[in-house]
């Protein structure tokens, strides 16, 4: 008979709000696997729950979900948890549950605490529909594209920052979706030092530039995409800009087409009009500076 892992949400603060049935999980399971055991056996210790603790975190999450899978298939009890909030969710865990389900073992899990879904309560912009993006890519092509994208987007953003990269992070936002955007920033949710803050991105950067070394877990809610109205002729004067100072016509149109909600098809085929003119306008000022003789 093969066993169950159970995906257990943990407190992502208070362990108050551990409930009743996630106690009762992790004092049942035959072994728990944590991200970092020492925060988990805090939380263990705090219940009175003794229980054999094994670590999962990015470096041997491979090699443990091996582990995982027989003993499941030896019919154990299994429980999984991260430092905070839900496995699997920006944080390891898909590699145990697939391996799970290659053993063919039940699979559950305990809800609980979530920073997404407290900072979109929080934030008041709706939570019928909304985007979460976890944390941005460091750097490069990836980053750009994940910032513009999350600039474009007509429906709430979450994003989660680390201390060191908050500000580059509300900067670099700035800079693609606009300084007046606004944005919820939710720290330490539910710690002795919580902080719901509302505001624009140009104020968060002043904001949180004048505290140099902004402490705590930072979850970020961005505000939608204004609404607009389609302009083509202004969307195509944006395009000829950017195509001005070197850009490629199709990432031009693409970018534009985002912001401006005109139809991207639309927008290239104007554009290629516009092109196809200029250059017979081209040609036939060449003609009439040089007459036949």
């Amino acid at each position: 008979m093969t066993g169950r892992l159970t995906i257990c949400a943990t407190p992502i603060g208070n362990l108050d709000d551990a409930s009743p049935r996630l106690q009762r999980t992790l004092a049942d399971a035959d072994v728990v696997f944590a991200e970092d055991t020492r925060r988990t056996r805090k939380l263990l210790e705090r219940f009175g729950i003794s229980v054999d603790l094994r670590s999962f975190f990015v470096g041997n999450e491979q090699e443990r979900s091996s582990e995982i899978r027989s003993r499941l298939e030896q019919g154990e009890t299994i429980a999984l948890v991260s430092d905070a909030g839900m496995p699997a969710v920006s944080d390891p865990g898909v590699a145990a549950v697939r391996a799970a389900r290659e053993a063919g073992a039940v699979i559950s899990v305990v809800p609980g605490p979530s920073a997404v879904t407290s900072a979109i309560a929080v934030a008041g912009m709706g939570g019928d529909r909304f985007v979460f993006e976890g944390f941005l890519p460091r750097s490069g092509g990836e980053r750009d594209e994940r910032i513009r994208v999350t600039a474009a987007d007509e429906r709430p953003v979450v994003l989660f920052s680390a201390p060191s990269r908050f500000v580059k992070d509300l900067t670099d936002l700035a800079a693609v979706a606009g300084g007046e955007r606004g944005v919820v920033v939710a720290r330490e949710i539910t710690k002795l030092h919580e902080e719901i803050w509302a505001g624009t991105l140009d104020a968060a950067i002043t904001r949180w530039t004048a505290d140099t070394t902004p402490k705590g877990e930072f979850t970020i809610v961005i505000e939608p995409r204004p609404a607009v109205t389609p302009d083509l002729p202004s969307a195509l004067a944006t395009v000829q800009e950017r195509m001005d100072a070197g850009e490629r016509l199709s990432n031009a149109v693409r970018d534009v087409a985002e912001i401006t909600g005109v139809s991207r098809r639309v927008l290239y085929d104007a554009a290629l009009a516009a092109r196809a003119a200029t250059r017979r306008s081209a040609s036939d000022d060449t003609q009439h500076t040089h007459p036949d003789p």
